[in-house]
């Protein structure tokens, strides 16, 4: 993966595929304190313990259709080779919850990337989920919430490409505003 926003993609992906309804994703950067944070909640449908001691291990998937599971494998990697952290929690029929900390300022961290593009193409593409992102930094905290969006909006899967424009240059503009590190 180049960038969080691609690992937030996968994961959320997951998610879905795990029958969740809402995923709740934070972002929290503080570069005096030299932390940035990814945090992931969901309400699927959980992992039982043998699985969730095998779900970092890249030669494990649940899926069928491939042998590999890189998603939780990288985002551990990518944490762990800037000196940061990764934790895992999930229990069957109460969801799963990833906490990945980097180094705010290692050169190993990743970008955040297009994370205007991913919660748009998220919105779009899982309508059947509520999908709330938070970035907090030291200048402010955005939230971009999909039922906040779908009050005003209707069904975005069926929205305009100029809404879905709008939508992205929104969430670019207000990630500017409380300097989010790209």
């Amino acid at each position: 993966m180049k960038s969080i926003a691609l690992h937030i993609l996968d994961l959320v992906q997951n998610s879905a595929r795990a029958k969740a309804s809402k995923v709740f994703i934070s972002i929290s950067e503080d570069p005096v304190a030299g932390s940035y944070q990814l945090k992931i909640q969901d309400d699927g449908e959980g992992m039982k313990e043998e699985i969730l001691q095998k779900a970092t291990n890249p030669f494990y998937t649940s899926r069928t259709t491939r042998r590999i599971g890189m998603g939780l494998p990288l985002v551990k990697l990518n944490a762990e080779r800037t000196g940061g952290s990764f934790k895992l929690q999930s229990e069957p029929g109460k969801g799963t919850s990833m906490e990945a900390d980097f180094a705010c300022n290692h050169p190993d961290r990743l970008p955040l990337g297009e994370i205007d593009d991913v919660l748009v193409l998220l919105a779009v593409g899982l309508p059947q989920l509520r999908l709330v992102y938070e970035h907090k930094t030291p200048g402010g905290t955005y939230c971009f919430d999909t039922e906040v969006i779908r009050e005003i909006t209707g069904n975005i899967q069926e929205s305009s490409l100029e809404i879905r424009r709008f939508l992205k240059e929104m969430i670019a503009e207000n990630l500017k505003d409380i300097n989010a590190e790209s």
